[in-house]
């Protein structure tokens, strides 16, 4: 099953793109450079065979990458073939959450942005459960368990010894929405009030009260890397994923989460908000 084996290819390719673009070098122009064929470059960026990461290098370097840069990018090919913890659940894990996942393992900080539901990463075990159940394909009790352990052990990237800074904003709708029982949604709540008490973490509710806002279209999450540059904006939706890299579209994004930062509660007045919505339940 290739595509389950080459997350970190498929990730590799588009940042060799993105900084040949950045340059505005044809791929001829590039191969020139450091003494490999226009066919070699091309093999590099559209995930196909192996890649050594001497040229990798080499060519990080002549596209005028920064040091952060061409650290991140080389380690990507030199990982290329190594699989992630998720591997093991590939059966469970459409493409599309293995690449989010890949992106994550090497993320320094993530932005959400959350309309509908609380993130995956600070869910709780009954949650996601609940969540699985009212999906509109019914699936059987193991599968919904399969998937409930791959959210649950995603979320240990949070208590790595140096783990990413995740900041998230959820919509007033994401804490007052039951989901499963109003048992369920407590222990949701507690577990969103222990997260307010990180230090890697920052919590903020943007109330009813703001009326429109910036993402009113919908959740996202920017997944950041050692350099902005590295930055990809996730965005979820019922058809599928989307993966953007542009710099207009993740320009578009921050300016986006900016000004929902901006409009909602700060962290305290968030951690109230939580108290007084779990005591009316």
């Amino acid at each position: 099953m290739p595509e389950r084996t080459t997350t970190r290819r498929r990730q590799l390719g588009a940042m060799m793109r993105k900084l040949r673009a950045r340059k505005a070098l044809t791929l001829e122009e590039a191969g020139r450079l450091v003494g490999v064929s226009k066919a070699t470059i091309s093999r590099y960026e559209t995930q196909s065979g192996p890649v050594k990461w001497i040229v990798i290098d080499a060519l990080c370097r002549e596209y005028g990458a920064t040091d952060a840069e061409r650290t991140a990018v080389v380690r990507l090919a030199k990982e290329a073939k190594q699989q992630g913890w998720w591997s093991s659940f590939a059966d469970s894990i459409p493409e599309s959450m293995n690449l989010l996942l890949t992106l994550e393992d090497d993320a320094v900080r993530e932005s959400h942005f959350s309309c509908v539901y609380v993130p995956g990463l600070l869910q709780t075990r009954a949650y996601s459960t609940a969540l699985q159940k009212a999906n509109e394909v019914p699936l059987e009790a193991e599968a919904i368990e399969r998937l409930v352990d791959i959210r649950m052990k995603r979320q240990e990237i949070l208590a790595r010894p140096n783990p990413p800074h995740l900041w998230a904003i959820l919509d007033e709708s994401v804490i007052r929405r039951v989901v499963g029982s109003p048992g369920i949604m407590k222990e949701q709540l507690d577990r969103l009030l222990v997260a307010t008490e990180s230090s890697h973490i920052t919590l903020q509710i943007l109330p009813f009260s703001k009326g429109a806002h910036a993402a009113a279209l919908g959740s996202f999450v920017i997944v950041g890397g050692p350099e902005p540059s590295l930055d990809v904006v996730y965005v979820d939706f019922h058809a599928g994923s989307l993966f953007l890299e542009k710099e207009e579209e993740l320009d578009r994004y921050r300016l986006a989460f900016e000004y929902l930062r901006a409009q909602a509660l700060d962290m305290e007045a968030s951690s109230a908000m939580i108290h007084r919505v779990r005591k009316e339940l």
